[in-house]
């Protein structure tokens, strides 16, 4: 395979504090020898555990980027036992359109793996990724929420996982993290998730929903904020006691917790977010927006569980995510 293009301003074996890029050659036409800068903290004491943590690998969700930005800022190394790889903006053009994929290649970073060193920006991103950084990382905490297009409870997360062991390690560390909520996931698809490319590596993997609307809140910022601490405190990193509040526990183990728009329209939710919901309650409404005098479509609920996500605007498409359930994890 062909070396990366991709170079790295920062020496990620040295000791101390060093801020710099990952340098991304990309010819377009104002700058014909341009680069994508992706900005790059490494923090690094002594030998110990190097865990890898990463904001905006959808670029229009922010909690993760402003604690990154935040801790990259305040970190010092003495205060360390082993690595921290602090990258805020993974997809830095995203992240810089404050759209969900590239403006450039339309690439979703999240689908992209394991990427392709002479692919599309967003492939080289993701190929470096996973050739260069994520090889080096005993655990990786990679940030998301629901950005533009759904809303959710704010939780922390970890898969359920063929390797028991590594499930066990990843639900620690979530549970570490110690959001309001914390679930065992299950993905829609997994093919080309950075989670799915880590936990092949046999990495410990945490990832967040931290609320949505391509905003955020102080409270869902505090949570990022928290649990990234806690997160290097478990992982031997960083010392100190961690934070820790209770968490309800959920787990998504019926595939009826998915409910998909069956058409276009204007939709009305009955149940906010956190709602307990009974098999076969009505959860939304969609009402044609083409015609008057047509009655909605309800939608029912395909199990119980607590409504965990809900699409984010009042305009819904056919076949989009419309909520998802989770259930109590006794």
């Amino acid at each position: 395979m062909r070396p990366s293009p991709i170079s790295c301003s920062v020496d990620l074996e040295a000791d101390g504090v060093q801020h710099g890029h990952l340098q991304l050659p990309h010819s377009r036409d104002d700058s014909a020898w341009g680069a994508i800068m992706i900005p790059i903290t490494v923090a690094k004491n002594g030998d110990g555990p190097t865990v890898l943590v990463t904001g905006a690998n959808h670029g229009d969700e922010y909690e993760g980027p402003l604690a990154l930005v935040e801790f990259a800022n305040q970190v010092c190394a003495k205060d360390l036992s082993g690595r921290v790889i602090i990258v805020p903006f993974m997809n830095m053009p995203a992240f810089a359109s404050g759209t969900r994929t590239s403006p450039i290649d339309k690439g979703n970073m999240n689908r992209a793996f394991p990427g392709r060193p002479d692919g599309t920006v967003t492939e080289k991103i993701a190929d470096y990724f996973q050739r260069h950084l994520l090889p080096l990382a005993d655990l990786v905490l990679d940030f998301h929420s629901g950005g533009g297009t759904l809303d959710f409870l704010p939780f922390a997360a970890s898969h359920i996982l063929e390797d028991k062991d590594q499930e066990a390690r990843c639900r620690a560390a979530r549970d570490a993290f110690n959001a309001p909520f914390s679930l065992d996931m299950v993905e829609i698809d997994s093919m080309g998730m950075y989670d799915d490319a880590a936990e092949r590596m046999g990495k410990t993997f945490v990832t967040t929903e931290l609320g949505g609307g391509a905003t955020t809140t102080p409270e869902t910022v505090a949570i990022a904020r928290k649990g990234l601490r806690n997160v290097l405190i478990h992982a031997g990193v960083l010392s100190g006691v961690p934070d820790h509040a209770p968490s309800r526990m959920l787990t998504q183990n019926d595939p009826g917790c998915f409910h998909f728009s069956p058409a276009d329209g204007m939709i009305e939710y009955r149940h906010g977010l956190g709602a307990d919901v009974a098999k076969g309650d009505l959860i939304a409404r969609i009402w044609n927006t083409q015609h008057t005098g047509h009655p909605a479509i309800d939608i029912h609920a395909k199990t119980h569980g607590v409504l965990v996500t809900r699409h984010a605007k009042g305009l819904i498409q056919h076949g989009d995510c419309l909520a998802v359930l989770a259930q109590i994890d006794l």
